[in-house]
């Protein structure tokens, strides 16, 4: 079976989740974030699960925390990508928002691994959170670019087309 591992990034509120779900209805799909583990740490802090800056931030800078010490959110994606490959599934996307780890993970899967921007047209909510995480989404040079600017029906159509050509070029 073919299977794709796309590190998939972008801004806040561009549609990558719902994507990934749209794309779930099609395809047996894996769908991870380096910042799972993280929130778990977080929680055990006292952060309640909200999205405002002063929460984003705090998750970035943990982030940030954990990859210094012991890298430990590649480590955990690293982990989960083997398992996929093990699995039935056929796509993986893995969320990760900072340019240097997505370089690292790229690496560690021996560069098997595809980079994926989604971009939002004019739908984007913010520019600036004020955390590098979220900042520096664009920082990169990434594979594949798509632009999310559909109604809900046409995204779902043109991603899953995005999809299967990107499947098809697997060896």
């Amino acid at each position: 079976m073919k299977k794709i591992t796309f590190v998939i990034n972008g801004a806040g509120g561009v549609g990558k989740d719902t994507l990934c779900d749209l794309a779930s209805k099609h395809f047996k799909v894996y769908n991870i974030s380096t910042i799972m583990p993280i929130k778990d740490i977080a929680a055990m802090c006292g952060w309640n699960g909200s999205k405002d800056d002063k929460s984003r931030r705090f998750l970035s800078d943990l982030k940030r925390l954990c990859v210094e010490y012991n890298d430990y959110p590649t480590v955990w994606a690293t982990e989960r990508y083997h398992g996929f490959l093990e699995s039935e599934n056929q796509i993986m996307f893995l969320h990760i928002r900072e340019p240097e780890e997505i370089a690292k993970f790229v690496r560690a899967t021996g560069g098997a691994a595809r980079t994926l921007l989604i971009r939002g047209g004019d739908r984007m909510k913010k520019t600036s959170y004020g955390n590098v995480s979220d900042d520096c989404v664009e920082d990169y040079e990434y594979d594949y670019y798509f632009v999310n600017d559909r109604s809900l029906a046409e995204a779902e159509e043109s991603f899953c087309e995005f999809l299967k050509n990107a499947l098809s070029e697997q060896a």
